[in-house]
């Protein structure tokens, strides 16, 4: 979306040479590259514009400003130009004519539900979901009021037969989901008509899948992971439709949880080299996944490329490629999970995803570790269940640090 900010580029930058029109191009990599470059000059990296708040010409433009969605040099709470150039870049990638950039991936998510949702609506959402999410939606929605129900993801036809008419607000999904990779049919979930539907997509960047492109109306991400791609942003995104994101727009300025100009330039560099990383990435996790299957230490392995995903088929129908993580289990439980993460030593023990660093997590003891043993079963995750988020080093040694590390875990 090229949104009017009212700001005089030309005035600004008298010598700018014009940037390539990303609107003549299709592919999300190559938008990836070209987007979000119309605020600034000719600089080809991203301009960081670190104040706080801009001059006003009158009282009456400031009146203007202070009501605009699309503002960015009134206020940096309410815009910023830097945060736009990255929300332009991100609306062209997913396709929306719209985008809100945030201060985190849960200061997205927390929007779109609180900022939507009113005490005696209803929300559909999987059980299938990053814990932080989860947490919002059954110990802080019923403070406000709200009714939450919880469905299998992978379930078809599961979000239709829980929509309650005329109460059910939000069909909240996640796919690929956090950890074990279930995926969410976006087709089925774009059809559901009534309830607005929200994605978090941030297993799999535009340049793998988007959702928007099946009707879901809502696409969120946490862009402090691969979409910042380099462990140096904290940053969430929303993309929709103007009216929507407009809509949204009101809540988020009260709320307060605006990006920070420095994490969006950083989003924004992380956006040019966004397919090349996923390209590799990709690469190594599918190698490293059939490596895995034939381990003897190794129960199973969850991976969208592996053809003994249960969701194999729909990952082919609704993905560009499968992406940089993997979760698997080993045959011994906690214990050998414990000590497989602590044998690693290319890969490194944290808990975020998508950067060039490899990174492996044990799910109950980190991501997940505030869920009930019920709830862990509910998300399908054991005491032996590893994450991994392969990162950009060479697949040989990725792949041989990993399987000395299994080997170890479950010698």
């Amino acid at each position: 979306m090229s949104a009017d900010t009212g700001w005089d580029e030309a005035a600004a930058a008298p010598n700018a040479v014009a940037a390539p029109d990303p609107a003549g191009f299709s592919h999300p990599d190559t938008l990836a590259v070209l987007a979000g470059r119309r605020i600034g000059g000719a600089e080809l990296a991203p301009s960081l514009y670190p104040s706080t708040t801009f001059r006003i010409a009158s009282l009456e433009e400031g009146r203007r400003m202070a009501l605009d969605p699309a503002e960015s040099h009134y206020y940096t709470r309410n815009g910023n130009p830097t945060v736009a150039a990255f929300e332009e870049a991100m609306a062209e990638l997913e396709g929306a004519e719209a985008s809100r950039a945030f201060a985190s991936g849960m200061g997205a998510v927390s929007c779109v539900i609180l900022g939507l949702c009113s005490a005696g609506d209803h929300i559909v959402a999987q059980r299938q979901l990053y814990s932080g999410t989860q947490f919002l939606l059954q110990a802080v929605c019923p403070r406000f009021g709200i009714d939450v129900t919880f469905v299998d993801g992978t379930e078809p036809g599961a979000f239709q037969a829980a929509v309650r008419p005329g109460r059910t607000m939000l069909v909240f999904a996640e796919t690929p989901a956090n950890p074990r990779l279930d995926l969410v049919d976006l087709e089925e979930l774009g059809a559901i008509s009534g309830p607005l539907t929200a994605v978090d997509a941030t297993f799999a960047p535009p340049s793998i899948t988007r959702p928007l492109d099946y009707g879901v109306d809502l696409s969120l991400h946490s862009a402090t992971k691969g979409l910042g791609g380099h462990n140096d942003a904290t940053l969430g995104v929303v993309s929709g439709s103007a009216e929507l994101i407009a809509s949204l727009w009101g809540f988020a300025i009260l709320q307060g949880a605006n990006a920070a100009p420095f994490d969006a330039m950083n989003g924004l560099r992380g956006l040019r080299t966004l397919g090349v990383r996923l390209e590799r990435q990709s690469a190594t996790a599918q190698r490293l996944a059939e490596t895995l299957s034939d381990h003897p230490g190794v129960e199973s392995v969850r991976y969208p490329g592996l053809a003994s995903h249960p969701q194999h088929e729909l990952a082919k129908r609704q993905m560009r490629m499968f992406g940089g993580l993997l979760a698997f289990d080993l045959v011994s439980g906690h214990e050998a999970g414990e000590r497989f993460v602590e044998a690693v030593k290319l890969a490194q023990i944290a808990t975020s995803l998508g950067g060039p660093e490899t990174l492996v997590t044990h799910s109950a003891s980190t991501t997940h570790a505030g869920l009930t043993p019920d709830e862990l079963d509910a998300a399908g995750i054991g005491p032996g269940t590893i994450r991994v988020s392969v990162g950009l080093e060479h697949g040989d040694d990725v792949v041989a640090d990993l399987l000395h590390a299994a080997d170890k875990a479950t010698a």
